[in-house]
């Protein structure tokens, strides 16, 4: 199990920019794949964005070109630049990492966006 804690939401309004920031509790290089998800009220959770460890990207169509992810393996830390947001991104995004089939999930952290 991996210990993960995000930050970094708030409030925005369109067209502005957030960063949100998971630190894993052990190295970034023994966890397979990390990714942010979201959940919208009355909606499933989707996925957003994922990263490997070797740094292999992986992005929702609704958010390719707007949102980044990326790591820094000094601080076990995965962040999401997110860019020019939209209303429709508001969401609760949670972190997730994968070892192997073993899935954690950090709390969860609140991204409004308003119009």
């Amino acid at each position: 199990q991996v210990q993960l804690v995000e930050s970094g939401g708030g409030l925005v309004q369109a067209g502005g920019s957030l960063r949100l920031s998971c630190a894993a509790s052990r190295s970034i290089f023994s966890i397979n794949i990390m990714g942010w998800f979201r959940q919208a009220p009355g909606k499933q959770r989707e996925l957003v964005a994922t990263i490997t460890n070797g740094g292999i990207t992986n992005y929702a169509d609704s958010v390719k070109g707007r949102f980044t992810i990326s790591i820094d393996n000094d601080k076990n830390t995965v962040y999401l630049q997110m860019n020019s947001l939209k209303p429709e991104d508001t969401a609760v995004y949670y972190c997730n990492a994968r070892v192997v089939v073993t899935d954690s999930w950090g709390q969860g952290t609140q991204v409004t966006v308003s119009s």
